[in-house]
């Protein structure tokens, strides 16, 4: 007996049942399709999330301040006054960082802003003319503002079309006020819609020079972060070094292992969020993979079922010259048709859902979100699909094969 007619007559036998062989099925394909999602959505996750880093500029470094957070617990470590103005001084020196161009100090918070009888709770971010070029974001509408409104603690803002829209609606925001903790600012600048950009929401924001913000909205002398441009990619590494030098000696550390400041570079942050998706990845598709095991488990107690109800069929095929190998095949692939058949609506299925997430996180949600379709995940699929299919087909399958013919016709 061919290996083709092993097949036909496998077929032939799911086909006589074929809710029977839907339901059995039902695990692998949940199994599959939770794997596809998994994947699929893991990689557009990291994606964004690289996207996002890499959106700041390749010759920029962070300055933060606190330890370095080497776990969930350490998260609050970064929330320090380690760097002030005496540091911002030291950085701007050539003399200490001759490879950096320019260096934005940057603070940020949630305020109420108030437009007459209008109220919208922005993220207000105190930086320097210097913002727009870092994050490429220019005003719509209006102008930036300049350096000399840095120094002189400019009370003029630019604002987001979101807080355009709360505040103003249709009306022209140019050059109206808006008040923030008891001070007036003045509008200069809009922004076009942006979304997420660099994990800020330009539209939910207020810019107002570094300045004003620390002396007359958050009243602190520190900044949040540091924000380093190096005049090319080559000089990245000679100007991580100079800056912790610099910072060292301003803070009076020999102890490296005391730092107070981390920096943080798009290489290190990309090597970072890889690692941390790609486990999370596999972590959430090892979970899903047990739906897997379980379906394997179901498709072997529906066959051991499949077996004793055709236990006739088998005692009338073997007295006809059907061998025990031509009985373990058909029962075999049999199991192997079902695993793969489930594998591939899985595959259908978790795309499709993969497919439909994405489209709503990018178009409904405004998420810089792209589909992709895990190919790997999906011949891993198909691939386990069929181990399982003969892993659990094979005890029912020698059940049937070790039939003896006399005793299978006479069983009722």
């Amino acid at each position: 007996m061919t290996l083709n007619y092993s097949l036909k007559t496998a077929i032939a036998g799911l086909k006589t049942n074929k809710s029977r062989s839907a339901l059995t099925i039902l695990g692998i394909v949940i199994g599959i399709t939770a794997i596809m999602m998994v994947m699929s959505l893991g990689q557009g996750a990291q994606d964004l999330i690289l996207g996002q880093i890499q959106s700041i500029g390749s010759k920029v470094v962070a300055v933060v301040p606190g330890r370095q957070p080497k776990g969930m617990m350490d998260a609050l470590a970064t929330f320090t006054d380690s760097l002030k103005n005496k540091d911002l001084e030291a950085l701007s020196s050539k003399a200490n960082a001759p490879y950096a161009t320019k260096i934005m100090p940057l603070v940020f918070g949630s305020e109420l802003a108030i437009f007459e009888n209008q109220s919208y709770r922005p993220t207000v971010f105190g930086v320097t003319d210097f913002f727009a070029k870092i994050y490429d974001v220019y005003p719509e509408q209006g102008r930036n503002f300049t350096e000399e409104e840095v120094q002189s603690f400019g009370d003029v803002t630019i604002i987001g079309s979101k807080v355009k829209e709360e505040l103003f609606g249709n009306s022209d925001a140019m050059n109206q006020k808006i008040k923030i903790k008891g001070r007036n600012f003045r509008v200069i600048g809009v922004l076009a819609k942006k979304g997420q950009s660099s994990f800020i929401n330009f539209d939910t924001v207020v810019i107002i020079p570094y300045t004003t913000a620390q002396q007359y909205i958050f009243g602190i002398k520190y900044f949040n972060r540091l924000v380093v441009e190096v005049d090319s990619e080559a000089n990245i590494e000679k100007t991580v070094s100079d800056v912790k030098r610099t910072l060292r000696d301003s803070h009076n550390i020999t102890d490296p292992d005391k730092d107070d400041f981390f920096i943080e570079t798009q290489a290190d942050a990309i090597k970072t969020v890889g690692t941390i998706t790609n486990v999370l990845t596999l972590f959430l598709a090892a979970v899903a993979a047990i739906s897997l095991v379980v379906g394997g488990v179901g498709i072997m107690n529906i066959m051991l079922v499949s077996v004793t109800e055709r236990t006739r069929e088998i005692g009338l095929r073997k007295s006809l010259g059907a061998t025990r190998q031509n009985i373990l095949t058909q029962f075999l692939l049999e199991a192997v048709a079902l695993t793969a058949t489930g594998g591939i609506i899985g595959i259908a299925l978790g795309s499709f859902l993969s497919f439909l997430i994405s489209f709503v996180l990018s178009n409904i949600l405004s998420v810089n979100w792209q589909f992709t379709f895990p190919f790997s995940a999906a011949l891993l699929g198909i691939a386990v699909s069929a181990v399982i299919g003969l892993i659990f087909g094979i005890y029912p399958a020698r059940q049937a094969a070790k039939k003896s013919p006399m005793e299978a016709l006479r069983y009722e």
